[in-house]
């Protein structure tokens, strides 16, 4: 686009003659009719984004929901339960436990209606030894959901355990790595479950989903939780931001700024104590393009439409302004070369699902 200056000196109409692209930089010659013929406008070299983004479909045939689990398992995309608060016919009981799945992110099939497992949301997903596995969940129903599932095809799941010893806890982390599940932090919700006010940064590993082993019970990152989805690059897990949820006695949330990394879950390192990104809860993280990546999320004050990467957690470079609105609690998929955004927000007319690409060229 030419600036202002640029344009003021072309009385006539500027048209594009042609583009080229090299090094990421395209440099774009414009052209301006004269009565001596055509002249040939001042190059102009910007930098192409690196990332771009599709709208695969306006609506995805699920209804709007936020903390669904995301995971890529056997070719295929698959979205476990979520939450509505507003839409009683989908989500009675706040949470569901539908079960949907795409290869493509345009057609999506309902699997099932209502596994075995008890709606949920911003529970623990990951696939683990060739299954897709679900551990714990929310304390929408009154109760916590210390429990531990699994399923090969998304139809049929097995209750692996039923009261996990990690107890009761609702926005923990949760990440599969070195052959092992994991959950680390969390907290409690009293207003939601009753009970005692806790806020957790212990970590707990398991190989099967029933014997389960505390590694540490206070990991040098403090007490957090609420972060979806799971990063690990190059051997490590990272824990991104994150934050805790108010409750009786404690009116406020406590929102982290800092990215911590380990390769056994005992001993961590801080990676960045302040990222140039703003601290919030609820936002999506995800492994793309040999990069770890923040999308969204929430501030205490708005939900965020923001979007940043990194190669190694210390520096991070925001990837232009996405085409969607601001969301919290979305379900990120990393699936077919693409990072796809859906859901995280519940007042939307549809569900729309989006992609986001590297740009051809850059």
């Amino acid at each position: 686009m030419l600036d202002r200056s640029q344009r003021e000196t072309t009385s006539r109409r500027a048209f594009l003659v042609g583009a080229t692209v090299a090094g990421g930089a395209a440099a774009i010659a414009y052209r301006r009719k004269t009565r001596a013929g055509v002249l040939v406008e001042s190059a102009i070299e910007r930098k192409l984004e690196p990332y771009t983004w599709e709208r695969v479909t306006e609506n995805a045939g699920f209804a709007p929901r936020d903390g669904a689990g995301a995971l890529v398992f056997r070719g295929r995309m698959w979205l476990l339960g979520g939450w509505n608060l507003n839409d009683k016919q989908n989500f009675p009981r706040l949470s569901n436990s539908e079960v949907w799945c795409s290869t493509n992110g345009h057609s999506w099939e309902l699997v099932t209606p209502a596994a075995p497992w008890e709606g949920r949301h911003t529970a623990g997903y990951v696939v683990h030894r060739d299954r897709m596995w679900i551990i714990g969940g929310d304390a929408n129903q009154g109760h916590y959901q210390p429990d531990v599932w699994r399923s090969d095809d998304g139809e049929h799941w097995e209750c692996v355990l039923d009261n996990a010893p990690w107890g009761p806890r609702v926005l923990a982390y949760t990440a599969a790595f070195a052959d092992k599940i994991w959950v680390m932090g969390g907290q409690t919700l009293p207003q939601l479950a009753g009970g005692p006010m806790l806020h957790y940064n212990d970590v707990w590993c398991s190989e099967d989903g029933r014997r389960w082993e505390k590694v540490t019970d206070d990991a040098p990152w403090g007490p957090r939780g609420a972060i979806c989805g799971s990063a690990f690059l190059r051997g490590e897990v990272f824990i991104i931001g994150g934050a805790t949820y108010q409750a009786p006695g404690y009116d406020y949330r406590t929102y982290y700024s800092d990215v911590w990394a380990s390769a056994d879950g005992a001993a961590w390192r801080r990676v960045n104590s302040l990222v140039p990104w703003k601290a919030r809860s609820f936002h999506s993280t995800a492994v793309f393009d040999d990069k770890l990546w923040v999308l969204g999320g929430h501030d205490g004050v708005g939900d965020l439409s923001d979007i940043w990467y990194s190669s190694d957690g210390r520096e991070w470079r925001r990837a232009g302004e996405p085409p969607w609105r601001g969301r919290h609690a979305a379900s990120v998929f990393s699936f077919e070369d693409a990072l796809w955004v859906m859901g995280g927000i519940i007042d939307s007319p549809g569900s729309p699902v989006w992609r986001l690409g590297r740009t051809v060229g850059s």
